[in-house]
């Protein structure tokens, strides 16, 4: 079955309507960008989601001390690399922190990175996401699903496949069905603005995943 992400999360309010809708993970961004939210508000605004869905933090190049010391202040369940993090990266977070940690492996094309198997084989979950040039994410731009299905098949044999990148009520019951994610991640397909959650968007995006599987 397919969960879903709910990230870039700043409001207490789009928290509340995200695990309504039916959010297994909500996420919030300490890596910089227009989404970005300070430890304090992302430890209130956390709070909404406490025994109904895990809360995961989003971080960039930061020093491994600085993420775990945001993961506690934070209350966070899950940890997110991005900075093409290597299976080193993964595993001394994972030991500073006490978390689960996903591992962002970011796709150029129609092919993984060479390094996808062994980052696979280190975290608790890949999320794919388009790369970009200047940005770690939340470009808004969609993977090539089918021609990418092979390779991900055997990613799932390793761990938990998350995928993200361009994904909106519109087209996610594509993505599914090419790619099989065991959690799909949104963020700019649901939004009025950045950080900004369109609620009827989230219930659609809900509706829409559920209708595929």
């Amino acid at each position: 079955m397919t969960r879903i992400k709910i990230c870039g999360l700043t409001r207490e309010l789009d928290v509340v309507a995200a695990v309504e809708a039916g959010a297994a993970y909500v996420g919030m961004i300490f890596a910089g960008g227009p989404r970005e939210i300070g430890v304090e508000q992302a430890a209130a605004v956390g709070r909404k989601a406490v025994g109904q869905a895990q809360r995961v933090g989003v971080f960039g190049a930061q020093r491994v001390e600085e993420i775990a010391r945001i993961a506690e202040a934070a209350s966070l369940d899950v940890i997110q690399l991005h900075a093409d993090p290597t299976p080193v990266d993964v595993r001394a977070v994972r030991v500073a922190t006490a978390r689960p940690v996903w591992g962002v492996l970011r796709v150029s094309g129609n092919r993984l990175p060479v390094g996808a198997p062994a980052l696979a084989e280190a975290a608790d979950a890949v999320v794919l996401d388009p790369k970009v040039e200047g940005q770690l994410g939340g470009s808004g731009q969609a993977l090539a699903w089918s021609e990418l299905s092979e390779e991900v098949d055997a990613l799932r044999r390793l761990t938990m496949v998350v995928l993200a990148g361009g994904l909106r009520p519109e087209n996610v019951e594509d993505a599914i069905r090419a790619l099989r994610p065991d959690v799909v991640d949104v963020s700019s397909g649901v939004e009025s603005a950045p950080g900004i959650k369109d609620h009827e968007r989230v219930r659609a995006f809900a509706r829409a995943t559920h209708a595929a599987l």
